[in-house]
């Protein structure tokens, strides 16, 4: 009886210091559509055009909440104590989401909805969602798929958009791939809508 008891008043001291994984940062980055649903406004697929918009995927460098920095053609390192709230595809895919209702008056379903209305759909791969280090910018190339409503074709385009940063840090890159993801969200939501 005594030894447990020993055992565990001498680990006591020694569990303030364990930690199970890194200090999160002191905020965490999301991104806010340029383009927004209007508030309260109803939807119906049956006056107006639906589209199903899968998460991209992704290389594995963007399958973390960190920011990568590709420092040259074989290097990626991470912006210190900058950290996405959920990885950056969902966060892209929902400001797609946004942007195509916004812009184009489309309604958007999640995979279980498009069951009973099949729409348009649209997938692709988030190739690169960071910064680069030798351009000093913010880049985000999305690799998209569509296939629209009743056809069996399915169209391919990239959208790519670098954005100019003075400085590669946790304050600056939030901002800067905020603005590349809404204009990369734009330009499809217009390559859809036509």
């Amino acid at each position: 009886m005594k030894t447990p008891l020993i055992v565990l008043m001498a680990s006591l001291p020694l569990a303030g210091c364990i930690s199970f994984g890194a200090k999160p940062p002191p905020s965490l980055m999301t991104l806010q559509a340029q383009s927004a649903p209007t508030v309260g406004q109803t939807q119906n697929s049956a006056r107006a055009k639906s589209i199903t918009i899968q998460v991209p995927t992704t290389p594995q460098e963007l399958a973390t909440a960190r920011v990568p920095v590709q420092e040259d053609t074989t290097s990626i390192a991470y912006v210190k104590d900058a950290q996405w709230a959920e990885p950056p595809a969902r966060l892209f895919a929902r400001l797609v989401s946004d942007t195509l209702t916004a812009r184009e008056g489309r309604v958007v379903l999640s995979a279980r909805e498009s069951v009973a209305d099949a729409g348009d759909r649209l997938a692709g791969e988030l190739r690169q969602f960071g910064m680069d280090a030798v351009r000093r910018d913010a880049v985000v190339v999305f690799d998209a798929s569509l296939m629209r409503d009743g056809q069996t074709a399915i169209e391919k385009r990239r959208f790519e958009v670098r954005v100019p940063v003075g400085k590669i840090d946790a304050e600056s890159v939030g901002p800067a791939l905020n603005q590349a993801a809404n204009q990369v969200a734009q330009q499809v939501a217009d390559w859809v809508g036509r």
